[in-house]
């Protein structure tokens, strides 16, 4: 007969931290993620965080999805240069301290694709998330890199070697760099889909692998 520790760690969910993409919202991330079955879903622990600044401009979802929108940090068209960079590692580390622990990131577009698959080095490296314990895996949907070689350098400079999971569309405007970023990740998992920069439904081969994905990061909380 098992012991109530036994029964935790066996019914226990991996907890990720669910970060949104450019000038849209927690709320509406939780929306686009929960196109994904039911059988998904229950697997997983997801809490979605706002960034941490009001939509400083237009966003692309307004008609779509309801206002408020937020942004991680400002930055000019080339992605090269950042304003309230640090500020968005902060808020990150402060609300992962109060409402954690976590176990990983999923995060979508930009921002929250490229923060989250970018945050695990950066906390090896001391210069994020160092109060909090190690980031242990990632669900990267429509990601890329940052381009700012002092960033780059402290994120891509060593493999990414937690368990991580990508999704890569068809006709994704962002399906180079999202490559680009899973070169840069050790046996990382992708689903590709026939969409473009969105959060796909899951047919019956994505589902498997997704699930398989879960099943296997489950093993290690």
């Amino acid at each position: 007969m098992g012991s109530e520790g036994d029964e935790k760690r066996i019914i226990k969910k991996p907890r990720f931290l669910c970060l949104h993409g450019f000038r849209t919202s927690a709320e509406i991330l939780k929306k686009q993620v929960h196109k994904w079955p039911q059988s998904v879903i229950n697997e997983l622990d997801l809490v979605f965080l706002d960034a941490p600044f009001p939509c400083q401009g237009k966003s692309d979802v307004e008609g779509i999805f309801d206002p408020p929108y937020y942004e991680w940090f400002q930055f000019n068209k080339e992605f090269t240069e950042y304003t309230n960079f640090d500020e968005c590692l902060q808020y990150i580390e402060d609300y992962m301290i109060k409402h954690g622990p976590f176990d990983g990131l999923l995060g979508f577009s930009q921002v929250g694709a490229i923060l989250s698959a970018a945050l695990p080095n950066l906390q090896d490296k001391g210069v994020a998330l160092t109060k909090v314990p190690k980031v242990k895996f990632l669900i990267i949907i429509g990601g890329a890199k940052f381009r700012s070689p002092w960033v780059a350098e402290k994120a891509y400079s060593s493999p990414i070697r937690c368990p991580s999971l990508h999704f890569l569309g068809e006709t994704d405007f962002l399906r180079q760099y999202g490559s680009e970023l899973i070169e840069s990740c050790v046996e990382p998992v992708v689903i590709h889909h026939p969409k473009g920069h969105t959060i796909p439904r899951l047919d019956d081969e994505s589902l498997k692998t997704m699930m398989s994905f879960i099943e296997k990061i489950k093993k290690d909380i």
